[in-house]
């Protein structure tokens, strides 16, 4: 039996594994999907502290991996399919094989929000994507007009990664104005190749009979008028949705999918944690998920020294 499994690699999970493997916790961490969480999908994080020239986000969740693994982490890539908290042990069952533990750390992150249109479905990976860094380089992008959708930090960066590679970047923003930090709203705003299109929403993506993208439709929000926009490719930037449907009607989550904890990292079930994205839906930076990993790793630690 494991003293503590933990569900997620991103920052908030292999932090917990760097902190429980330090207390001899010997941790096995289960990766999910997406080994990394979505960190993994930034070209260039620069506020995380330590990095002045900043760093690519794959590889800082690769140190932080290794810095775990040095004192005893074990990192199996599978993905959890089913959980039983309602013994205990607790059981975990991922590629088929259950795993009995002591304690359980939820780390399992988010995923990114989709617009809910049949021909963003029709067209994903034809031209519709929700990661600038992982196809913005693409032939079918390169020189031509790319539309990222949103107003945050993540959508600003996709835009000004594309920048690289698109002939000129449309970002579509339902507001008259950027939700995104101000370093990052003044970067977007000031290069020539980046075109705001203000309360302005996506209501279709075309055409999905050509089965590639050539353009999107997008209505104002305010006058209702609707026009469309050429381009080659739509980079979706959004928002998440948390990765908790596994643990739903079992662990406590608000009405939006996010595990509430109280007294730090605990949730609802004795000896259950969880720390990062799917648990944040207010700050959701790459330090605080870290912070919180840390915290579920001494809440745990201490749970285990307790019960023995």
């Amino acid at each position: 039996m494991e003293k503590v499994v933990i569900i997620g690699s991103g920052c908030a999970g292999l932090t917990a594994a760097l902190y429980t493997a330090r207390a001899n916790l010997n941790p096995l961490v289960l990766t999910g999907t997406m080994p990394g969480g979505l960190l993994t999908t930034t070209s260039l994080v620069e506020n995380y502290p330590g990095f002045p020239e900043g760093i690519d986000g794959y590889e800082l969740v690769s140190r932080i991996q290794q810095q775990a693994e040095r004192f005893g982490a074990r990192i199996k890539f599978s993905t959890v399919e089913k959980v039983d908290l309602s013994n205990r042990p607790f059981a975990v069952l991922a590629d088929g094989e259950e795993i009995k533990t002591a304690s359980l750390i939820i780390a399992t992150g988010a995923s990114h929000r989709h617009l809910g249109l049949n021909s963003e479905a029709a067209l994903e990976k034809k031209g519709v994507t929700y990661c600038a860094t992982c196809d913005g380089a693409l032939p079918m992008f390169r020189n031509q007009p790319v539309v990222v959708v949103g107003g945050g930090d993540s959508a600003c960066e996709e835009a000004l990664y594309l920048t690289r590679f698109a002939s000129i970047v449309y970002i579509i923003h339902r507001r008259n104005a950027l939700r995104a930090s101000k370093i990052m709203a003044h970067r977007v705003l000031s290069s020539p190749r980046i075109i705001p299109v203000w309360d302005s929403i996506v209501v279709d993506i075309l055409d999905v009979n050509k089965g590639k993208v050539t353009g999107v439709r997008i209505k104002n929000v305010k006058t209702n008028e609707e026009k469309t926009i050429d381009c080659a490719g739509v980079f979706i930037a959004i928002g998440h949705i948390p990765n908790t449907t596994l643990f739903k009607g079992v662990i406590e989550m608000d009405e939006n999918g996010y595990i509430i904890t109280r007294n730090g990292a605990s949730t609802n079930i004795e000896g259950i944690f969880a720390a990062g994205d799917c648990v944040d839906h207010k700050y959701r930076q790459a330090i605080t998920a870290a912070g919180m990993g840390c915290a579920a790793a001494i809440e745990t630690e201490r749970y285990l020294a307790e019960i023995g």
